[in-house]
């Protein structure tokens, strides 16, 4: 059995943009050559054919992204940056950790493997948005890696189904700028509320100001409530990536928010 974490940037939504700048070419083609005059021709040609190279360039955009994110290419950034958030997480025998929005199940799967004497569970709501990712294909993947202290469930990580203190590790890997919200600061508050006194977190994410606001406060904030240890680690300086890559992929700002509690 293989594994199939998929790829961040979906092939389907690739191919979809790049059949939409085919049709708008040929359209564009198509009304060119058709034997009618006047300005709408005009209009015509040039609305189908600007369509169609802001759709090829979005397309190859995607592409890039597609082929960098891929576990299977030469580039391997996805396997990378799981990988490196993986590392932060210590979870005594017999504790527990939590990964918040797991996806394909690759985040939870590398952290089971580094800490082979405790249990890992990964949660997530499985949207439509993301309906390639399911529960079964995180088992799948576990199964395919081998691992057999991984546990899989649906959930909401604005209210987490469990109650305050309950595991030992806590990680999460380009999550919460995905979801709706004005205050991702809260977002965290909740992730961090179940986790056990002497607990270490490990949360990467694009934690620019606009989307998250002054986390260097936040930092503040939690070695205030008592953290014993709160780093802020930008991994857009060659840790996960260049900052030309960061640019470019839109994911500059990206940092890991890591400690113990």
């Amino acid at each position: 059995m293989k594994t199939d974490y998929r790829n961040w940037m979906p092939k389907n939504l690739v191919a979809g943009f790049g059949r939409a700048a085919g049709v708008c070419l040929i359209l564009g083609i198509l009304f060119a050559v058709l034997p009618i005059s006047g300005p709408a021709k005009k209009i015509l040609v040039t609305v189908f054919m600007i369509a169609m190279a802001v759709l090829a360039f979005i397309t190859l955009w995607m592409f890039l992204m597609y082929r960098a994110f891929s576990y299977d290419g030469k580039r391997q950034m996805s396997k990378q940056i799981i990988e490196g958030v993986a590392a932060n997480v210590k979870v005594p025998d017999g504790g527990r950790g939590l990964d918040v929005g797991c996806g394909s199940g690759a985040l939870t799967i590398a952290c089971a493997k580094n800490n082979p004497g405790a249990s890992f569970t990964g949660i997530d709501r499985w949207g439509k948005e993301y309906s390639s990712f399911s529960k079964s294909l995180c088992e799948n993947n576990a199964a395919a890696e081998g691992v057999d202290n991984t546990s899989f469930m649906q959930g909401d990580a604005l209210k987490l189904p469990f109650e305050d203190e309950t595991f030992d590790a806590v990680t999460s890997n380009y999550v919460y700028h995905n979801i709706p919200s004005r205050n991702r600061q809260e977002i965290l508050l909740e992730t961090l509320r179940i986790l056990k006194k002497g607990g270490t977190f490990a949360i990467h994410d694009i934690m620019s100001k606009g989307k998250y606001g002054d986390m260097n406060a936040f930092v503040k904030r939690l070695k205030d409530m008592g953290y014993s240890e709160v780093r802020l680690i930008d991994t857009t300086d060659g840790m996960f990536m260049s900052r030309w890559e960061a640019a470019w992929m839109g994911l500059s700002g990206s940092a890991i928010l890591t400690g113990v509690k």
